[in-house]
């Protein structure tokens, strides 16, 4: 099977890396990217089989709108064959102009699901429009279902032995940004929400990734001000 070869080409135990690879192997697509998502704490980035699909992955959670985002809370793929639709283009106004501009023309968003379990979402993108047939669908579907349990697995087996990738810096990464988000409570008295909103708006604003601003908040090199903008803040020197 690809995923298992992808792993072993590794020499570490499958990952969710491995069933991202695999399908872009499988698949009439170009790239990649899986999203830890969440209803109750900050969502994130695990994993992505190149810069592209990185790139998509940090978009859609920095702004709250996309594929990736639909698919979470509708709980079912949102395929997207071209970007350039007026429709899609009117859905996600900020998303769809940026998506193409990183070079990506087609977006399919596929929900982890096991039961009541929704643990995440796995984005595959194209650079060309594309229809997935029946088959194809089915494929991508079917590497949905064993990244979800890939991912559950991981966060299961806390006492085994690393399962490679990124998964190893799952708990880190999580960490990090709801630190950032708790000490922006308290910079502007707001909830936890809010705070991670006035987070990700200051990141896309700057044009950063959101892990690298939560980085400079927890830091204590950036601080917010309760009377700037969302997307401002004042740096701390």
């Amino acid at each position: 099977m690809l995923v298992a070869e992808q792993a072993a080409r590794r020499g570490v135990r499958v990952g969710v890396a491995d069933v991202c690879s695999a399908a872009v192997a499988a698949l009439p697509v170009g790239g990649a990217g899986l999203s830890v998502m969440s209803r109750t704490a900050s969502s994130h980035p695990l994993c992505s089989t190149d810069n592209i699909s990185e790139q998509l992955e940090e978009l859609q959670l920095t702004l709250g709108e996309g594929p990736c985002v639909d698919a979470f809370l509708q709980g079912s793929a949102v395929l997207t064959p071209d970007l350039l639709t007026r429709d899609l283009q009117d859905r996600w106004m900020v998303f769809a102009e940026a998506a193409l501009e990183a070079g990506a023309r087609a977006v399919f968003a596929l929900p982890l699901q096991m039961g009541a379990i929704s643990p995440g979402v796995l984005d595959l993108y194209a650079r060309v429009p594309v229809r997935l047939n029946e088959e194809e669908l089915a494929d991508a579907l079917a590497f949905a279902d064993l990244a979800t349990l890939v991912l559950l697995d991981a966060r299961i087996d806390e006492t085994g032995p690393p399962h490679g990738g990124p998964v190893e810096d799952l708990g880190a990464y999580r960490a990090e940004i709801d630190q950032a988000s708790g000490i922006l409570t308290v910079q502007l008295g707001v909830g936890i929400e809010e705070a991670l909103v006035r987070l990700r708006a200051y990141a896309y604003a700057r044009g950063r990734r959101l892990a690298e601003v939560a980085a400079d908040v927890v830091a204590h090199r950036l601080r917010f001000s309760p009377d700037a903008e969302p997307e401002q803040a004042a740096e701390e020197t």
